[in-house]
């Protein structure tokens, strides 16, 4: 597994001790930044993320801002990005079984890092269930991305 992260100043804290987990257990990464405290624009960083899970560089995404709710707007209008946005291990644990999320937004002014290595650990290792029901609303999702409302 290759897993894209990335964050913006709110999340600038938690992304060493991410990246320390991801070299103990040997997950390759790919880190698009941000890289000091100074302020940026997250929807940036969303974006870079995002674009390496959709070509397949990466298989998953992580991404880290003050909430994590800017990220996952940015990361969900995104053509082929499931993602859910998660602060308890159960969340992550779903977002992965139910809706095959491949990416994961959170907010290191919400957790801190002991529950975040909780909930990537639960990210990472939990598979989609493929039961039937849902594959169906994974696949409803993927048709509204293609959809036109006016």
């Amino acid at each position: 597994m290759k897993v894209a992260i990335g964050c913006d100043h709110g999340g600038i804290k938690l992304k060493p001790v991410l990246i320390d987990y991801l070299n103990k257990k040997g997950i390759e990464f790919i880190d698009v930044g941000c890289f000091s405290e100074e302020s940026v624009d997250y929807n940036d960083f969303a974006e870079k993320v995002c674009e390496k899970v959709v070509s397949g560089d990466c298989d998953r995404g992580i991404l880290i801002c003050g909430t994590g709710i800017g990220m996952s707007i940015v990361a969900n209008k995104i053509k082929g990005i499931r993602c859910g946005h998660c602060h308890d291990v159960f969340s992550a644990k779903m977002t992965r079984e139910h809706n095959d999320a491949n990416v994961l937004a959170f907010g290191e002014r919400v957790i801190g890092p002991g529950l975040m290595l909780e909930i990537v650990d639960a990210f990472l290792n939990t598979e989609f269930s493929n039961g039937e029901r849902h594959i169906r609303r994974v696949e409803k999702i993927k048709q509204l991305e293609d959809r036109n409302f006016k």
